[in-house]
């Protein structure tokens, strides 16, 4: 079987950000079903503010400490409202490993492992996500060239492959809870933090 890639209707989304459109995104694999969301602002000038953000329910949904996550996802639906572009919201939780394992590996953190070393003992790779979806997505919104809102060079190199990239840096507060995962995205992952 191979991939296929459903499109739902879009729908007006109202939020303490502003006003935005959605999309969902349903992604058939063989081995799963993954629906991912795009949140855009009405109008999409020709070179958009674009966020790519996986989902971390932890810190995006009950704001987590731990990570960096919920914060970035806030400033960039605020920038975005304000500069007009469109936020790619993919369900790849934990890195592409699950909510599941990603408790696991937070375990795996309690005892002193740090979070590229966590996933590797749970028998994963430091980073599982997959994008491929994401270059239909730029394709459906005939999108040519963007702004994109990262720290990871692994996402600018990854999309720098299927569109025109200019980077553009998404910097958040550091807390003492998640200074250590900050330094390990730095040190171990390359993060431009």
């Amino acid at each position: 079987m191979q991939n296929t890639i459903e499109t739902s209707n879009e729908a007006t989304l109202p939020t303490q950000f502003g006003e935005f459109k959605i999309r969902s995104f349903r992604e058939k694999t063989p081995n799963h079903t993954l629906e991912h969301l795009v949140i855009k602002t009405q109008n999409l000038p020709q070179n958009p503010l674009v966020r790519v953000h996986s989902e971390c329910l932890t810190g995006d949904a009950l704001l987590s400490l731990k990570c960096d996550c919920g914060d970035e996802l806030h400033a960039a639906l605020k920038r975005i409202q304000k500069e007009q572009g469109m936020l790619i919201y993919l369900r790849q939780e934990g890195r592409g490993i699950g909510l599941f394992n990603k408790v696991n590996a937070y375990a795996l953190q309690d005892t002193g492992l740090d979070t590229v070393e966590a996933n590797l003992a749970l028998g994963f790779k430091e980073d599982e996500r997959d994008y491929s979806v994401v270059k239909f997505i730029f394709d459906f919104y005939k999108l040519t060239q963007i702004r994109l809102l990262t720290n990871n060079p692994s996402k600018i190199s990854t999309f720098e492959a299927m569109i025109k990239v200019t980077r553009e840096p998404i910097l958040t507060q550091c807390n003492q809870h998640n200074a250590h995962y900050l330094s390990i995205k730095k040190e171990k992952m390359g993060h431009l933090l």
